[in-house]
């Protein structure tokens, strides 16, 4: 009977725990998705060490608010406040003045300058030379002599120049008249008709519906995606794509 009870007794405060864990979850994810949309896409696209650095912290902020139930909530999410705020006040300090950009987060660095290595340079940026042939092998640079200019950028990326003989040839270097080539517009996404989008163009649904019916689609229900680039070609994705034979580029034969 004792054991019944204290069986009993178990499951109810494990059962409490668990509510906790996902109520204090659900406000850490959302707190988080909060300060990350505030923050904007610098921490992704522009990620240098001291951004990653943040990251993680903050990150690690939001998963001790989740499941540490030894302290209160309420320090985890001041302490995520703190450390985003800092975050934002950083990139605005970034925005508004050089000299703190620089000490904050770097300056590029000239690895390879008129096709010689900058030994000096990579020893002070702690960067070594097979980290310099991995990252040209990357830009599909085999040769070093082919390489003018090579920027190790402040997130680590490195950006390369090559030397003018080695560059493809352009319609610009041919003289050759090119057109304009814009971003298409979507016109139907997922099976709904982006209306707004057809306003901007000066279409309406009437004429998007004689389209779909030229390819044999009664419904815009039927299309996964549409879209019209600058030259005014529509371009049209079912969600049924009838192929009876798709490419399979794995080479996993499957269980026996």
């Amino acid at each position: 009977m004792l054991f019944f009870i204290a069986y009993c007794l178990n499951g109810v405060i494990t059962l409490n725990e668990t509510i906790i864990v996902i109520v204090r979850g659900l406000i850490g994810f959302s707190s988080l998705l909060i300060f990350a949309r505030i923050l904007g896409k610098q921490q992704i696209s522009q990620l240098t060490f001291f951004d990653y650095v943040l990251g993680i912290t903050i990150g690690s902020i939001a998963a001790t608010l989740t499941t540490d139930l030894t302290s209160r909530a309420w320090l985890h999410w001041v302490g995520l406040i703190t450390w985003s705020v800092v975050v934002f006040l950083l990139q605005v300090i970034t925005i508004k003045s050089r000299q703190l950009s620089k000490h904050i987060d770097g300056e590029p660095v000239i690895v390879i300058m008129n096709g010689h290595i900058m030994n000096d340079a990579m020893k002070k940026a702690r960067y070594r030379l097979s980290d310099l042939l991995e990252q040209l092998r990357k830009k599909d640079v085999f040769d070093l002599t082919e390489v003018e200019f090579a920027v190790l950028e402040t997130n680590g990326q490195l950006s390369v120049l090559k030397k003018s003989q080695y560059q493809p040839i352009t319609p610009n270097d041919l003289q050759i008249p090119t057109k304009y080539k814009g971003m298409s517009t979507e016109l139907i996404y997922d099976g709904k008709i982006i209306k707004q989008n057809l306003k901007q163009l000066n279409l309406d649904q009437q004429w998007l519906e004689k389209e779909l019916k030229k390819q044999g689609i009664n419904s815009p229900s039927e299309v996964f995606l549409a879209s019209l680039n600058t030259e005014g070609n529509l371009f049209i994705d079912k969600y049924k794509d009838n192929i009876k034979t798709p490419i399979n580029i794995s080479d996993y034969p499957g269980p026996n």
